[in-house]
């Protein structure tokens, strides 16, 4: 062993390090495979073979003495080398001791001398304790995932064999990370008290991209067809940056095989294999090369079809009307597999657990027909025997359990138990993918229900800032439990705040009232809302909405998918405008006599001004049979009325109805169809010729991407007079909109899937198409004044009556507005983009792209919004 002070300087810097490279022992050097030695020699030349025992080949041992030993006790070593006093001994008998005592792996060197007289001496030196073992080098794969691949650990004794198998145990982890060219160089630090550290230094290398796919043997489907197939991809392209499936991995490659099968037995060639799969490494060992060669066969198509059932209440005839496929079409193994999962499902509504549903095929060559019979055996209708439910650390037994649609003793349905998947995994509280499974009991009509759940965090304490294209700055601190004391209950408190609006709440609910399915909620709140107008492209706020209130809600199901709900809502809001901005001294006589100035604010706002109390009781019809929170299947729709007017000064009945319906699409797929509308109707007469319903209380329409916030629907443009009275509306004009009494909104949306590592990520991708519209008011009282002359003495103000007049000497002229009205028409606007949702590092983000294809005079487009907010 040597030691090297620029070695030293660089790896410590001022301790006594020696470095050790392992290699040059007695036994075979470490290896990172068959063609590259892991280590280089070091001075440890002399243990490359052990020195063979000098004098005499035989003899009897005289005795037998033990020097070097440290940890060990000399008896034991000589129990190891199985030499005794009064033992004969041969070079074979000595030779044989040697290896016996390297066998151990607990000696770095062995030497036996005094063959010559007898009196044998084993000199030894044990091998090093380990005192700490490190990783350097490794980026790409962190410590915590290195360290478990490692079977050595600090106190053990250091062996060179252990130390070979843990270099490929790392070599190995790389490989399946794609990274081919890696290598793992051990080497030691010694210590004292013959201690060393044990350092592994990787050089991660490059992942092995695939360079080229090529197929040999396919006629009917081309290379790009089947490469569609496969999960594996060729390296490159514009995206490449983006793909995780262009590097190699062996579990991948037999995967891709499978899903060649598959695709070829969809299209009727039953007798496709796959002949051989060869990757083979590029010359520079950087990429990878995949060749397969595959044997097509001939096309089948479906003869005759049979179905056979022993079980007496589900016939074969019953079994015939479920499947779908008929004599004559191309062989299709999906199909078929599809058939047998929809009896198996049929089966277990009947209650049989574990009906097998198996297919036989009868393939003819000569005819290319492929036969079918349809089997399903015998088996016994079985009833729950138990309902197991196991990982819940915080959350209540009885949250989970009161979510299963059966319970202990009843008969087995599948049906309901995939409802019970559903209702647990709506929870929102365990992992995705959650699965209710299926165990036999205790005897053969018994099954175990048994659900392992991985609890997610459900409390939420968050602090937040961000940017918003439509509010600008936003900036919100909440509490929330979605799983209060492990009760199912929520409890929320929140504070929010952006440029146009600012809220504080509290709230709570429990969805299980006295553990009946009964819904009892409350909510209190503060909500400031700045509205705002554009003057050419420049916001402006306008009027200010402050709200101060409280409701109640209850609800219960009536059916297991249909729900009823009922709330009462009290609320006072007062709406205020800027002094300094809108109101004018109209009377002279100073601070008191200011009032709301129509040509600043205009009649429309002016009339709004005030507070009101609304007392309003309502009720929400429901209907929900999706999957779970992030649904891919099933529909979820509600109506729901508002009555206003058992207290307070506003009286209306809002109606609204929404729906959606989600459907899973092949390839991972997923399309929404939403719908959504809205009508208010006032139940008073609104005073001086004024819309009864009141600016906040009308609908604005949900959002349409490709447009504006509040960028549809009745609005009032208004343009200033110029001196010489024309009012032109151009790019300066002002734009309030005033909402409608009527709303719709329709969306057709696609989910696009995305291989395993981009949804690690967080990403869900799509494209839509928007439609809708705002519409119905009563129009306003609209402004048409050229100006006044105000006299400067007298403050006078007389309003000029027509264009061109000039005010007279000794007076001041002030120019008016114009005001129209746009956009109240219930013909759809129309949008179409794309968009994606990210849970980024910095909080959740949406960004969207949408051109407005259909639009009205007066709406406000918008091509990008985005929306992020970063936790901290």
């Amino acid at each position: 062993m040597t030691s090297s002070t620029n070695t030293i300087s660089k790896r410590v810097g001022g301790i006594l390090l020696v470095g050790t490279i392992l290699g040059g022992w007695a036994t075979p050097t470490l290896a990172q495979d068959a063609s590259a030695p892991a280590t280089v020699a070091t001075p440890l030349e002399a243990q490359t073979a052990a020195p063979a025992p000098s004098g005499a080949a035989s003899g009897t041992i005289r005795s037998v003495r033990v020097v070097g030993a440290e940890r060990l006790e000399p008896e034991t070593i000589r129990s190891y080398a199985n030499l005794v006093p009064g033992q004969s001994y041969t070079a074979e008998t000595l030779d044989s001791a040697l290896k016996d005592l390297y066998a151990t792996e607990l000696f770095a060197d062995v030497v036996i001398s005094g063959a010559d007289t007898g009196n044998l001496t084993i000199t030894v030196r044990e091998n090093p304790v380990i005192n700490r073992i490190v990783l350097e080098g490794n980026k790409k794969i962190k410590d915590d995932k290195i360290q478990p691949e490692i079977r050595l650990a600090p106190r053990q004794i250091f062996t060179r064999s252990k130390v070979r198998a843990d270099v490929e145990r790392i070599i190995e982890l790389y490989k399946r990370q794609g990274r081919f060219a890696a290598t793992v160089e051990p080497k030691t630090v010694q210590l004292d008290q013959n201690r060393v550290d044990l350092v592994f230094e990787i050089n991660e290398g490059d992942k092995s991209k695939i360079r080229a796919i090529n197929i040999l043997g396919n006629d009917q489907f081309s290379d790009g067809r089947l490469q569609k197939e496969m999960y594996t991809k060729e390296a490159g392209g514009v995206l490449g940056f983006f793909k995780s499936n262009d590097s190699y991995d062996p579990d991948r490659l037999a995967a891709d095989q499978q899903k060649l099968r598959a695709f070829y037995l969809t299209q009727g060639y039953a007798d496709f294999r796959v002949v051989s799969a060869l990757a083979e490494l590029t010359p520079d060992r950087r990429d990878f090369v995949i060749t397969y060669v595959v044997e097509e066969g001939p096309r089948y198509k479906f003869g005759k079809i049979e179905a056979q059932s022993e079980l007496r209440d589900f016939t074969p005839e019953q079994m015939m009307r479920l499947v779908r496929i008929k004599e004559g079409d191309w062989f299709d193994a999906k199909k078929i597999k599809d058939i047998v999962t929809g009896l198996g499902e049929v089966a277990g509504i009947k209650g049989y657990a574990f009906a097998e549903v198996s297919p036989r095929y009868n393939r003819d060559p000569a005819t290319k027909i492929m036969n079918i019979a349809i089997e399903i055996g015998e088996s016994q209708r079985v009833y729950v025997e138990r309902i197991d439910i196991q990982g819940n650390t915080v959350t209540r037994d009885k949250v989970v359990r009161r979510e299963f649609r059966l319970n202990e003793g009843d008969a087995f349905n599948s049906l309901k138990v995939k409802r019970s998947q559903d209702r647990i995994q709506s929870l929102g509280f365990f992992q995705d993918k959650l699965e209710i499974k299926q165990t036999p009991g205790s005897a053969p009509d018994q099954v175990v229900l048994g659900v392992d759940i991985e609890e997610k965090s459900t409390g939420e304490l968050q602090l937040s800032a961000g940017y918003s294209s439509l509010e600008k700055s936003v900036a919100s601190a909440s509490i929330t439990q979605r799983n209060f004391m492990g009760k199912g209950q929520t409890a929320t408190a929140g504070l929010n705040w952006s440029r146009y609006s600012r809220s504080a709440s509290l709230g709570f609910s429990d969805p299980y009232l006295f553990d009946r399915q009964i819904l009892l909620g409350g909510e209190i709140y503060r909500r400031d809302y700045n509205s705002f107008n554009f003057v050419g492209n420049e916001r402006r706020t306008t009027y200010s909405q402050a709200s101060n209130g409280g409701g109640l809600r209850l609800g219960f199901p009536i059916t297991e998918f249909l729900s009823l709900g009922t709330r009462y809502s009290l609320v006072r809001d007062k709406i205020t405008l800027s002094k300094d901005s809108f109101y004018t001294d109209l009377d002279g006589t100073g601070p008191r006599g200011l009032e709301c100035d129509p040509l600043k604010a205009g009649t429309y706002l002016c009339d709004e001004l005030g507070g009101r109390i609304t007392s309003s009781v309502g009720y929400t019809l429901g209907f929900d049979n999706t999957n779970g929170i992030r649904a891919s299947r099933g529909q979820r729709m509600w109506i729901s009325q508002d009555f206003a007017g058992v207290l307070g000064d506003v009286k209306y009945i809002r109606t609204r109805a929404d729906a959606t319906k989600y459907i899973a699409l092949p390839a991972g797929f997923v399309l929404s169809a939403h719908a959504e509308g809205g009508y208010i109707h006032p139940l008073s007469q609104g005073r001086d010729g004024r819309d009864a319903v009141r600016i906040t209380d009308r609908f604005f329409g949900a959002q349409l991407r490709g447009f504006d916030i509040r960028g549809i629907g009745p609005r009032i443009q208004r343009a200033r007079y110029n001196d010489a009275g024309v009012a032109e509306f151009d790019t300066a004009t002002e734009s309030d909109a005033l909402g409608g009494r009527a709303y719709y909104m329709g969306r057709l949306e696609v989910e696009f899937p995305l291989s395993s590592g981009l949804r690690s990520l967080g990403l869900r991708p799509s494209a839509y198409i928007d439609a809708g519209s705002v519409w119905n008011i009563k129009a306003p009282n609209l402004t048409n004044i050229i100006g006044y002359c105000i006299d400067s003495v007298t403050k006078v103000s007389t309003q000029i009556l027509a264009a061109g007049f000039v005010c007279p000497v000794g007076s001041t002229r002030s120019n008016g507005v114009r005001e129209r009205l746009l956009g109240d028409s219930f013909k759809p606007r129309l949008s179409v983009g794309i968009g994606v949702n990210w849970v980024s590092p910095f909080g959740p983000l949406r960004i969207d792209i949408a051109k407005a294809l259909l639009k009205q005079e007066g709406d406000d487009t918008k091509l990008f919004s985005f929306n992020v907010g970063t936790q901290f």
